[in-house]
C-alpha cells in the first residue's frame, strides 16, 4: 500500500504509508492523486498524513538511480504538481506530520493550509544542497511563499535541517504537539475549518497565493 483514503463527516483523511520512508515514487504519486480526486469529489476538508515517525523522506532516490533522465524529470515535475495541487486546492488542507519530512516531503508541507507536526527527534527541511542538487522552481517559490523570509537562505542554500519546534519558527509547520496528539489535533483542525469550507475560502486562498501560482504554473510542464 502507498496511500489510502477514509471519509467521515465531510473530511477526507489521506494517509501515506509504504511501510518504509514514504518516498515519493511514481506509485505514491499515482495513489495520492487518485485519493485527492476522490477527496475533491466527496469531501469538504482534506487531511494529509504520513505514517508514525515518517511523513515523507522525499523523492525515491533508488528510482532516480535506475531511471532515464526523462523519467527523473517526470517524477520531479509530478512531485511539484502534487505540492502545487495542495497549495491551490479550493478546500482547506490540513497536514499531520508525525515524523521526518525531508526534501520533497518538506515541500508537501508547504502546500497545506494548517500544518501540525509531532515534537521529537525528527528532521524537517530541504537537504538538496548537501546532495549537490539544484532546487526546482517549486522548491524555491513554495518556501518563498510560506517560510519566514529571515530563514530562507539558511533553509534552502545552507540546507538547514530543523527540529519540529525550530521548523515552526522557520515556517515549515504551524504548530507542534506531542507525538500521540498529532492526528487528534489535525482532525480537530479539520472540524474547525468545516464551517468555512466554502467557495469564498478557495477564492480567498487563491488570491493570497496568486503571485506564487503565477510564477509556478509555467514551470510545471514536462
Amino acid at each position: 500500500m502507498t496511500a489510502s483514503l477514509t471519509l467521515e463527516n465531510d473530511i477526507a483523511l489521506i494517509t501515506m504509508d509504504d511501510g518504509k520512508a514514504n518516498a515519493i515514487s511514481p506509485a505514491m504519486l499515482e495513489a495520492l492523486n487518485a485519493a485527492l480526486d476522490e477527496a475533491d469529489a466527496k469531501a469538504k476538508v482534506i487531511v494529509l498524513a504520513g505514517r508514525p515517525e515518517r511523513f515523507s523522506a522525499g523523492f525515491d532516490l533508488k528510482f532516480f538511480a535506475a531511471a532515464e533522465p526523462d523519467q527523473v524529470r517526470g517524477l520531479v515535475v509530478g512531485g511539484g504538481k502534487l505540492a502545487f495541487r495542495l497549495f491551490t486546492s479550493e478546500k482547506p488542507v490540513v497536514i499531520a506530520c508525525a515524523g521526518h519530512a525531508i526534501a520533497m516531503g518538506a515541500f508537501l508541507l508547504l502546500g497545506g493550509d494548517t500544518r501540525i507536526a509531532a515534537r521529537g527527534a525528527y528532521r524537517i527541511g530541504a537537504n538538496e544542497t548537501v546532495n549537490g542538487m539544484t532546487l526546482p522552481a517549486f522548491g524555491v517559490e513554495l518556501p518563498r511563499a510560506r517560510l519566514n523570509p529571515m530563514y530562507l537562505t539558511e533553509a534552502l542554500a545552507q540546507a538547514r535541517m530543523y527540529s519540529p519546534d525550530e521548523a515552526a519558527v522557520a515556517g515549515w509547520v504551524d504548530r507542534v504537539v506531542e507525538p500521540g496528539e498529532v492526528m487528534a489535533a489535525a482532525m480537530a483542525e479539520a472540524e474547525r475549518l468545516l464551517p468555512i469550507a466554502n467557495h469564498a475560502y478557495g477564492r480567498n486562498k487563491r488570491m493570497a497565493r496568486q503571485p506564487t501560482i503565477d510564477l509556478l504554473t509555467p514551470t510545471l510542464e514536462l
